[in-house]
């Protein structure tokens, strides 16, 4: 692994937001995404929704490592319906048009498998976005940045820009919520910065 440092746990996602996120708290990860079903059932609801592919992330990477494993799932909804990744620009600047000059919320989901069981958390942040012109939408969908988020926005990139205010974790957002990630490592057993950092050489 890079910097001569063995990776502490197994990371069922091949969000590169991710992996970053978690070696900013001094845990570096092997990356073995997981491929899971992410339609939701009839009537589910987004926080259930978001346990349950973060839960079934995490156990199907388990079979494969020795490593414990952790999942993710991010959701953003509004009006209590999930919104997942957009299809085309259509659909992209319709989620987008949906969630101009209005407040949703973004559901993160982490599970982490190890000496006890598996443990997951739920984090909920409200997103107040300012309102955004058609323009803007039809730019913004020609980044690129739009196409495999959540909701059809990357709140760490050039959608920064949109978000008016946020309560809560922003960490969560962007797929991640450390504070809660960090408490269910360390249950696990999985060392983070305190425990083994190393410094870039």
């Amino acid at each position: 692994m890079e910097n001569g440092s063995l990776p502490v746990l197994c990371l069922a996602s091949a969000s590169p937001r991710r992996r970053d996120l978690l070696a900013s708290i001094g845990v570096t990860a092997s990356i073995l995404p997981s491929h899971v079903d992410e339609t939701p059932t009839p009537g589910e609801a987004a926080s259930a929704y978001v346990e349950r592919l973060a839960v079934a992330k995490a156990t199907a990477a388990m079979s494969k490592t020795s490593l414990p494993t952790l999942g993710s799932d991010t959701a953003v909804v509004v009006d209590g319906a999930i919104l997942g990744k957009p299809a085309d620009a259509q659909e992209g600047a319709a989620m987008l048009k949906r969630l101009s000059g209005r407040a949703h919320q973004v559901m993160t989901a982490v599970a982490v498998t190890g000496p006890q069981g598996v443990l997951c958390s739920i984090v909920t942040t409200d997103v107040i976005m300012r309102e955004i012109s058609a323009q803007e939408i039809a730019d913004y969908w020609l980044t690129g940045e739009p196409e495999d988020k959540a909701g059809g926005y990357a709140i760490q990139g050039l959608a920064a820009i949109f978000v008016k205010e946020i309560k809560g974790s922003h960490s969560a957002v962007v797929g991640l919520p450390l504070y809660e990630t960090a408490q269910l490592l360390q249950q696990q057993g999985v060392p983070i910065w305190m425990g083994h950092y190393c410094s870039h050489t």
